[in-house]
Protein backbone atom coordinates (compact mmCIF):
# COMPACT_ATOMS: atom_id res chain seq x y z
CA UNK A 1 0.00 0.00 0.00
CA UNK A 2 1.20 3.42 -1.02
CA UNK A 3 0.60 6.77 1.30
CA UNK A 4 -1.01 9.38 -1.55
CA UNK A 5 -2.17 12.87 -1.12
CA UNK A 6 -5.16 13.68 1.30
CA UNK A 7 -8.61 14.86 0.58
CA UNK A 8 -10.09 17.56 1.96
CA UNK A 9 -13.12 16.09 4.00
CA UNK A 10 -14.75 18.93 3.43
CA UNK A 11 -14.58 18.21 -0.63
CA UNK A 12 -14.89 14.76 -0.58
CA UNK A 13 -16.54 13.26 -3.71
CA UNK A 14 -18.90 10.61 -1.62
CA UNK A 15 -20.68 13.62 0.64
CA UNK A 16 -22.05 14.61 -3.12
CA UNK A 17 -23.92 11.30 -3.30
CA UNK A 18 -26.87 11.25 -2.10
CA UNK A 19 -27.30 7.67 -0.54
CA UNK A 20 -25.38 9.13 2.14
CA UNK A 21 -26.54 11.32 5.11
CA UNK A 22 -25.51 14.99 5.47
CA UNK A 23 -23.23 15.95 8.72
CA UNK A 24 -22.51 18.22 10.48
CA UNK A 25 -20.02 20.85 10.50
CA UNK A 26 -18.87 19.66 13.74
CA UNK A 27 -18.92 16.23 12.59
CA UNK A 28 -17.16 17.58 9.38
CA UNK A 29 -14.29 19.03 11.44
CA UNK A 30 -13.78 16.13 13.72
CA UNK A 31 -13.31 13.46 10.93
CA UNK A 32 -10.72 15.81 9.53
CA UNK A 33 -8.80 15.40 12.19
CA UNK A 34 -9.68 11.87 13.10
CA UNK A 35 -8.41 11.29 9.73
CA UNK A 36 -4.99 10.67 9.33
CA UNK A 37 -4.01 10.31 5.61
CA UNK A 38 -5.12 8.15 2.90
CA UNK A 39 -3.52 4.76 1.33
CA UNK A 40 -3.58 3.48 -2.10
CA UNK A 41 -3.28 -0.13 -2.99
CA UNK A 42 -3.43 -2.07 -6.50
CA UNK A 43 -5.44 -4.78 -7.18
CA UNK A 44 -4.87 -8.08 -5.72
CA UNK A 45 -3.53 -6.75 -2.35
CA UNK A 46 -4.06 -7.67 1.02
CA UNK A 47 -5.56 -4.85 2.74
CA UNK A 48 -5.86 -6.40 5.66
CA UNK A 49 -4.93 -9.76 7.00
CA UNK A 50 -6.69 -12.20 9.35
CA UNK A 51 -5.01 -12.50 12.56
CA UNK A 52 -3.10 -9.44 12.15
CA UNK A 53 -3.24 -6.23 14.78
CA UNK A 54 -3.90 -2.71 13.15
CA UNK A 55 -3.80 0.50 14.62
CA UNK A 56 -5.85 1.91 11.91
CA UNK A 57 -9.39 1.91 10.68
CA UNK A 58 -10.19 2.33 6.99
CA UNK A 59 -13.12 3.98 4.91
CA UNK A 60 -13.02 2.82 1.02
CA UNK A 61 -12.92 6.14 -0.96
CA UNK A 62 -12.35 4.56 -4.38
CA UNK A 63 -12.38 0.74 -5.55
CA UNK A 64 -13.53 -2.75 -5.35
CA UNK A 65 -12.69 -4.76 -2.55
CA UNK A 66 -13.56 -8.18 -0.28
CA UNK A 67 -13.65 -9.84 2.98
CA UNK A 68 -12.78 -13.58 3.17
CA UNK A 69 -11.43 -16.24 5.49
CA UNK A 70 -9.84 -19.47 4.23
CA UNK A 71 -9.25 -22.92 5.73
CA UNK A 72 -5.85 -24.68 6.38
CA UNK A 73 -6.36 -26.35 3.25
CA UNK A 74 -6.18 -22.82 1.56
CA UNK A 75 -10.38 -23.07 0.35
CA UNK A 76 -11.78 -19.53 0.63
CA UNK A 77 -15.56 -18.08 1.72
CA UNK A 78 -15.45 -14.83 0.69
CA UNK A 79 -17.98 -13.09 3.49
CA UNK A 80 -18.70 -9.80 1.59
CA UNK A 81 -17.88 -6.93 -0.73
CA UNK A 82 -16.66 -3.43 0.17
CA UNK A 83 -17.22 -0.49 -1.88
CA UNK A 84 -16.95 3.26 -1.27
CA UNK A 85 -18.17 4.40 1.72
CA UNK A 86 -17.49 1.29 3.81
CA UNK A 87 -15.54 1.09 6.71
CA UNK A 88 -12.39 -1.95 6.88
CA UNK A 89 -11.21 -2.56 9.93
CA UNK A 90 -13.58 -2.22 12.64
CA UNK A 91 -13.21 -5.98 14.11
CA UNK A 92 -9.72 -5.75 14.37
CA UNK A 93 -10.40 -2.48 16.53
CA UNK A 94 -12.56 -3.50 18.82
CA UNK A 95 -11.17 -6.95 19.60
CA UNK A 96 -7.37 -6.22 18.44
CA UNK A 97 -7.69 -9.22 15.90
CA UNK A 98 -8.44 -9.40 12.73
CA UNK A 99 -10.55 -12.66 11.70
CA UNK A 100 -10.88 -11.95 8.43
CA UNK A 101 -8.44 -11.06 5.55
CA UNK A 102 -9.59 -7.98 3.36
CA UNK A 103 -8.32 -8.44 -0.40
CA UNK A 104 -8.55 -5.33 -3.35
CA UNK A 105 -10.55 -6.53 -6.77
CA UNK A 106 -9.81 -3.22 -8.01
CA UNK A 107 -7.00 -0.18 -7.29
CA UNK A 108 -8.47 1.17 -4.32
CA UNK A 109 -7.68 4.06 -2.10
CA UNK A 110 -8.51 4.61 1.90
CA UNK A 111 -8.80 7.21 4.10
CA UNK A 112 -7.19 6.22 7.18
CA UNK A 113 -8.16 6.41 11.03
CA UNK A 114 -6.77 6.41 13.92
CA UNK A 115 -8.16 3.35 16.16
CA UNK A 116 -7.25 4.94 19.57
CA UNK A 117 -9.72 7.80 18.77
CA UNK A 118 -12.19 5.82 18.79
CA UNK A 119 -12.98 6.59 22.89
CA UNK A 120 -12.81 10.52 21.74
CA UNK A 121 -15.40 9.76 19.15
CA UNK A 122 -17.84 8.03 21.72
CA UNK A 123 -17.77 10.65 24.02
CA UNK A 124 -17.87 13.96 22.17
CA UNK A 125 -19.84 12.87 18.62
CA UNK A 126 -22.90 10.46 19.94
CA UNK A 127 -24.41 11.10 16.33
CA UNK A 128 -20.93 9.64 14.78
CA UNK A 129 -21.19 6.98 17.34
CA UNK A 130 -24.62 6.38 16.11
CA UNK A 131 -23.04 5.94 12.76
CA UNK A 132 -20.81 2.83 13.53
CA UNK A 133 -23.19 1.10 15.66
CA UNK A 134 -25.24 1.58 12.33
CA UNK A 135 -22.58 0.48 10.00
CA UNK A 136 -22.21 -2.57 12.59
CA UNK A 137 -25.51 -3.50 12.41
CA UNK A 138 -25.80 -3.23 8.32
CA UNK A 139 -23.09 -5.57 7.69
CA UNK A 140 -24.94 -7.76 10.30
CA UNK A 141 -27.98 -7.60 8.05
CA UNK A 142 -26.30 -8.33 4.78
CA UNK A 143 -24.37 -11.47 6.33
CA UNK A 144 -27.54 -12.55 7.41
CA UNK A 145 -29.04 -12.59 3.65
CA UNK A 146 -25.74 -13.98 2.18
CA UNK A 147 -26.56 -16.63 4.88
CA UNK A 148 -29.89 -17.41 3.74
CA UNK A 149 -28.90 -17.61 0.29
CA UNK A 150 -26.06 -19.87 0.86
CA UNK A 151 -28.14 -21.78 3.08
CA UNK A 152 -31.62 -22.03 1.47
CA UNK A 153 -31.50 -20.51 -1.97
CA UNK A 154 -31.05 -22.67 -5.07
CA UNK A 155 -27.43 -22.03 -7.25
CA UNK A 156 -29.43 -20.26 -9.47
CA UNK A 157 -31.02 -18.27 -7.42
CA UNK A 158 -27.99 -17.20 -5.17
CA UNK A 159 -26.17 -16.25 -8.28
CA UNK A 160 -29.34 -13.62 -9.36
CA UNK A 161 -29.13 -12.87 -5.58
CA UNK A 162 -25.53 -11.94 -5.25
CA UNK A 163 -25.02 -10.42 -8.75
CA UNK A 164 -28.51 -8.38 -8.19
CA UNK A 165 -26.86 -7.04 -4.89
CA UNK A 166 -23.37 -5.91 -6.20
CA UNK A 167 -25.51 -4.16 -9.39
CA UNK A 168 -27.68 -1.64 -6.45
CA UNK A 169 -24.76 -1.28 -4.25
CA UNK A 170 -22.29 -0.20 -6.74
CA UNK A 171 -24.44 2.14 -8.44
CA UNK A 172 -25.91 3.98 -5.36
CA UNK A 173 -22.39 4.51 -4.78
CA UNK A 174 -20.86 5.19 -8.25
CA UNK A 175 -18.64 2.71 -8.32
CA UNK A 176 -19.15 1.12 -11.82
CA UNK A 177 -15.92 2.59 -14.21
CA UNK A 178 -17.80 5.86 -16.40
CA UNK A 179 -17.57 3.62 -19.52
CA UNK A 180 -18.74 0.33 -18.35
CA UNK A 181 -20.82 -1.15 -15.14
CA UNK A 182 -18.73 -4.00 -15.35
CA UNK A 183 -19.02 -5.57 -11.52
CA UNK A 184 -15.97 -6.97 -11.64
CA UNK A 185 -15.30 -10.44 -10.36
CA UNK A 186 -14.11 -13.46 -11.90
CA UNK A 187 -16.41 -16.66 -11.49
CA UNK A 188 -14.02 -17.67 -9.37
CA UNK A 189 -14.95 -15.17 -6.67
CA UNK A 190 -18.77 -15.53 -7.26
CA UNK A 191 -17.83 -19.26 -6.69
CA UNK A 192 -16.20 -18.82 -3.26
CA UNK A 193 -19.57 -16.59 -2.59
CA UNK A 194 -21.91 -18.77 -3.44
CA UNK A 195 -20.05 -21.95 -1.80
CA UNK A 196 -20.28 -23.44 -5.10
CA UNK A 197 -17.45 -25.62 -7.28
CA UNK A 198 -16.32 -22.84 -10.57
CA UNK A 199 -17.63 -25.48 -12.75
CA UNK A 200 -21.03 -25.57 -10.97
CA UNK A 201 -21.27 -21.48 -11.16
CA UNK A 202 -19.99 -21.69 -14.47
CA UNK A 203 -23.04 -23.61 -15.46
CA UNK A 204 -25.24 -21.62 -13.78
CA UNK A 205 -24.24 -18.25 -14.93
CA UNK A 206 -24.65 -19.59 -18.78
CA UNK A 207 -28.39 -19.91 -17.35
CA UNK A 208 -28.40 -16.16 -16.42
CA UNK A 209 -26.95 -15.25 -19.88
CA UNK A 210 -29.75 -17.27 -21.64
CA UNK A 211 -32.30 -15.90 -19.99
CA UNK A 212 -30.94 -12.04 -20.87
CA UNK A 213 -30.52 -11.32 -17.55
CA UNK A 214 -26.60 -10.55 -17.27
CA UNK A 215 -23.56 -10.63 -19.65
CA UNK A 216 -20.24 -12.28 -18.92
CA UNK A 217 -17.26 -9.87 -20.00
CA UNK A 218 -13.15 -10.63 -20.19
CA UNK A 219 -13.06 -8.77 -16.61
CA UNK A 220 -16.56 -9.22 -14.76
CA UNK A 221 -20.05 -9.57 -15.13
CA UNK A 222 -22.84 -6.75 -17.12
CA UNK A 223 -25.89 -6.84 -15.57
CA UNK A 224 -28.58 -6.44 -17.98
CA UNK A 225 -31.89 -6.57 -15.81
CA UNK A 226 -31.33 -6.16 -12.28
CA UNK A 227 -35.00 -6.33 -11.46
CA UNK A 228 -34.82 -9.74 -13.31
CA UNK A 229 -32.44 -11.07 -11.33
CA UNK A 230 -34.16 -9.84 -7.87
CA UNK A 231 -37.27 -11.80 -9.26
CA UNK A 232 -35.26 -15.06 -9.69
CA UNK A 233 -33.37 -14.63 -6.16
CA UNK A 234 -36.84 -13.68 -4.90
CA UNK A 235 -35.20 -10.68 -3.47
CA UNK A 236 -36.92 -7.48 -2.07
CA UNK A 237 -34.58 -4.91 -2.39
CA UNK A 238 -36.33 -3.01 0.11
CA UNK A 239 -35.22 1.00 0.46
CA UNK A 240 -33.29 1.99 4.06
CA UNK A 241 -32.76 5.52 3.62
CA UNK A 242 -29.70 7.63 4.10
CA UNK A 243 -26.66 5.65 5.04
CA UNK A 244 -24.22 7.25 6.89
CA UNK A 245 -20.08 6.74 6.51
CA UNK A 246 -16.82 8.09 8.22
Amino acid sequence: MTRIARTDCKACPLRKLSVFRKFSSNEIEFVSTFKTGELSCDRGSTVLQEGAHSAHLYTVLKGWGFRHKLLEDGRRQILNYVLPGDLVGLQGSLTHEMHHSVEALTPMVFCVFERDRIDELFRNHPGLAYDLTWIAAREEGILDEHLLSVGRRSALERAAYLLAFLQIRARSVNAFNPSSDVIPVTQHHIADTLGLSTVHTNKTLRKLVKRGLILWRDRGCEVLDVEGLSAVAGWDVGHGGDRPFV
